[in-house]
């Protein structure tokens, strides 16, 4: 199944901005932090088709996976 994926912020850092990639059915947000190395430590926000949601939940065909890391500040 093909999956869009748009990272944000320093998970840009030597990846990409927004790519689709091919996963097989059942693949969770999860599989999909740990194919591309993001540090978990610093995932903030999981959205899926402009819908908040979680590292467990299980991906579609035709998804958009935007993932968001956690905004410093102080």
């Amino acid at each position: 199944m093909k999956i869009e994926i748009k990272l944000s912020g320093v998970f840009r850092i030597d990846r990409f901005a927004r790519e689709v990639r091919d996963y097989p059915d059942g693949t969770r947000v999860q599989d999909v932090v740990n194919d591309l190395a993001l540090p978990e430590q610093l995932l903030g926000i999981v959205v899926i088709n402009d819908h908040h949601a979680t590292v467990e939940h299980r991906l579609q065909d035709g998804d958009c996976l935007m993932l968001l890391p956690l905004l410093g500040g102080g």
